[in-house]
């Protein structure tokens, strides 16, 4: 049993009740489930195109889609973040001591075999364990 979980969540993918349950069925008595997203800024060139009031409106989009994932689930704290995924799921699980973080990952494309999957990457760098499961 984990005491401090940590759920990374992709917004686009079909997981998020695996990780949910998951998670609450492996969190200690007393032990906390912060969810997570983080929302990967866009290329520097394209971020400086990119109307201020667009980025916005993704924000706002993307919070109410992760709000309505977690509404069945009033006991898990949630967490929106800007930055590199694998990066901020890692620190983010630092900062807050996290002993297990839970997340998801698609069918890995040819793309992934060269650069490496989110997942993939939090895996190698993760100084917890790490649980993943596949989008099917």
């Amino acid at each position: 049993m984990y005491k401090k979980m940590l759920v990374a969540m992709a917004l686009d993918h079909n997981v998020s009740p695996k990780l949910l349950a998951f998670a609450k069925a492996n969190c200690a008595e007393g032990g906390s489930i912060t969810a997570l997203h983080v929302i990967e800024e866009p290329s520097g060139t394209a971020n400086a195109r990119l109307r201020e009031d667009l980025q916005n409106a993704g924000l706002d989009q993307a919070a109410a889609i992760f709000k309505e994932k977690l509404a069945d689930y009033p006991e898990i704290n949630s967490e929106l973040l800007q930055g590199h995924a694998s990066r901020t799921i890692v620190d983010y699980a630092e900062q807050i001591g996290a002993d297990c973080i839970v997340m998801g990952s698609h069918k890995p494309g040819l793309a992934d075999y060269f650069i490496g999957s989110t997942a993939s990457r939090v895996v190698r760098h993760a100084n917890c364990s790490v649980h993943v499961f596949r989008d099917t």
